[in-house]
């Protein structure tokens, strides 16, 4: 089945081409099921390809799957088009009444800063909270899982002494856990951040669970105890180039960034990069939308609370 998206969005023509299964709303609206309403707050400055990124993997299971893009309304972004909001995106006030089968909020390049100090984080705290009660699961990404983790559980962050940039391996605590069902023993997760979660941090907190870290890396993914919210920290969403594109960035602007680590052959930037993740990024979308959104959520939204 597909995943249905607004006609004309910019992600439809890539989508099409990778043969992934998309359907306008025009079609979706003669399909007689009930999809599932996914909801997904893109916190990231390049909206259009982290749409992308996203819409790739969550359309690549056998679920009907309507979109929603949230936005926020005390930060206008900068590196997007106004006319690519006011077309694709709604306003967290225009929703704050409806309810969805899942919830998604992305990173945001602020991890620096006091969760205090972001510009829209009085907004954001409204929509974590929407979250709790008003999507049946939800799925925290990078800085997202870090803004939730402190929001829902007060987990600090804390500033690395270098950039965690880079491809990392990865083991589950529990083989068990629906999440990472098919996955290998050890698989790989990208991740881009100046900040981490702390495994002692969240041991202390009787309503979380750690079900995957890295030993180079740490923490991966948290999960409450319900299963209802996960956390997070790496970005298997990436593309195969995002690092690449990250580091060029940062050397184009003269910032002092370092090869991103076991992503290039033996570390040398002038080879092409290497994808040691795209398996697991689609089986972990896949897992999360079938095990813990489409066969727990209930028929008639409007009960969940």
């Amino acid at each position: 089945m597909p995943i249905n998206i607004p006609k004309d969005l910019p992600a439809q023509a890539t989508l099409s081409e990778e043969n992934i299964f998309v359907m306008t709303e025009d079609r979706a609206l003669s399909q007689d099921i009930r999809p599932l309403r996914i909801a997904i707050v893109n916190l990231m400055p390049t909206k259009i390809t982290t749409e992308t990124q996203l819409l790739r993997l969550l359309g690549n299971s056998p679920l009907q799957v309507n979109i929603v893009f949230v936005t926020t309304a005390s930060y206008q972004p900068k590196h997007v088009p106004q006319e690519h909001l006011e077309r694709f995106y709604v306003e967290f006030d225009k929703v704050r009444h409806e309810k969805f089968d899942g919830m998604i909020v992305t990173g945001a390049p602020v991890e620096n800063l006091p969760f205090e100090a972001v510009d829209y984080w009085e907004e954001l705290k409204e929509i974590l909270d929407f979250s709790l009660h008003n999507a049946f699961s939800s799925l925290y990404i990078c800085w997202g899982a870090q803004a939730a983790l402190y929001r829902h559980y007060g987990v600090p962050k804390h500033p690395l002494p270098q950039k965690m940039f880079g491809v990392f391996q990865h083991t589950t605590h529990n083989k068990t856990e629906k999440l990472f069902r098919g996955f290998d023993d050890t698989f790989h997760v990208p991740h881009s951040r100046h900040t981490e979660t702390r495994h002692e941090d969240v041991s202390k907190v009787a309503g979380l669970s750690i079900l995957s870290e890295s030993p180079q890396s740490g923490i991966f993914v948290v999960s409450s105890q319900n299963g209802r919210q996960i956390y997070a920290t790496g970005h298997l969403e990436y593309d195969a180039t995002t690092l690449q594109d990250e580091y060029l960035r940062d050397l184009s602007r003269g910032m002092p960034s370092q090869v991103p680590l076991h992503y290039y052959p033996e570390d040398d930037p002038q080879k092409a990069p290497l994808v040691k993740w795209r398996a697991h990024a689609h089986l972990f979308f896949s897992n999360w939308l079938n095990y813990y959104v489409y066969q727990e959520t209930p028929y008639v939204l409007n009960g969940l609370g």
